[in-house]
């Protein structure tokens, strides 16, 4: 399966002491996630051959949404890792504790059927969060149409504060301290309308359902040392098609899982 990725669905919380290898710059402290004009991190992506190699993600410029003002994210080039593509063309702001995010997010399911999401300060990060604690739940409906065929759209796309570490040492043994973690799930169920001849109206198919079994379509860890950004993102995006779509090769079923470890990175606040 191809990369199936956010292309910046407005998730993730974001980012106190130095990285151990390649550190291009010393640590902004007293924040997650330094949104300093110029700020760099460069990621090592591991994962199936279409969904590995290199993401260079930065701060690229302030922008005013409803009068706030934001700093936008960009790449490089295209990023195949997750969390590079949460906030590629995305804003986020911070206001108190908590990092809010905006944007549009694309994911496509099987690199195929798209998803489309809009978000508007969603919490991506709160400092101040007890372990455990919601951080945003929202539920929506949006309509979209794919190859011609009307699409009905439900999404649940949550936030949580998972856990602070004193220290912590990522799976490639960087070791960082003042870590919190970062969880975002989204479940999706998927209804397309077929309009078949002889058939007075339409009919709806469920063509994907995260809803019926309680499971999610993307499960995204993200770990935040206080001073320097996100250091290490693990990431599993997991389907499985309600019923075939007709006219495509879609696969029936598919999972991916990515990690994203930070390299080598400059930030200020």
């Amino acid at each position: 399966m191809k990369h199936t990725a956010l292309i910046a669905i407005a998730l993730f919380g974001l980012l106190a002491s130095c990285s151990p290898s390649d550190d291009e710059g010393s640590a902004s402290a007293n924040v997650y996630l330094p949104l300093g004009a110029d700020n760099y991190w460069n990621y090592d992506v591991t994962g199936s051959a279409a969904a590995a190699g290199r993401d260079s993600l930065f701060v690229a410029n302030d922008t005013v949404i409803n009068t706030k003002t934001y700093q936008k994210f960009k790449t490089g080039a295209l990023p195949v890792g997750f969390y590079s593509n949460s906030l590629n063309g995305n804003s986020v702001r911070k206001e108190g504790s908590k990092l809010l995010l905006s944007g549009g997010a694309g994911l496509d399911v099987a690199s195929t059927l798209p998803v489309d999401l809009n978000l508007t300060d969603f919490v991506v990060f709160d400092e101040n969060a007890a372990d455990g604690q919601s951080l945003s739940d929202v539920t929506d409906n949006i309509s979209q149409t794919f190859q011609d065929i009307p699409l009905t759209i439900k999404y649940t796309l949550k936030s949580a504060a998972v856990t602070t570490l004193p220290t912590y040492t990522s799976p490639n043994g960087d070791t960082y301290t003042d870590v919190k973690s970062v969880k975002t799930t989204l479940q999706v169920k998927v209804v397309a309308t077929y309009t078949v001849e002889g058939l007075p109206v339409p009919i709806p198919i469920t063509i994907l359902d995260n809803y019926a079994n309680d499971s999610n379509l993307v499960s995204s860890t993200q770990y935040f040392a206080k001073g320097i950004g996100v250091v290490y993102s693990t990431t599993t995006i997991s389907y499985a098609l309600a019923t075939a779509i007709p006219g495509t090769d879609i696969p029936q079923s598919g999972t991916q899982t990515q990690e994203e470890f930070l390299d080598t990175y400059h930030v200020e606040n």
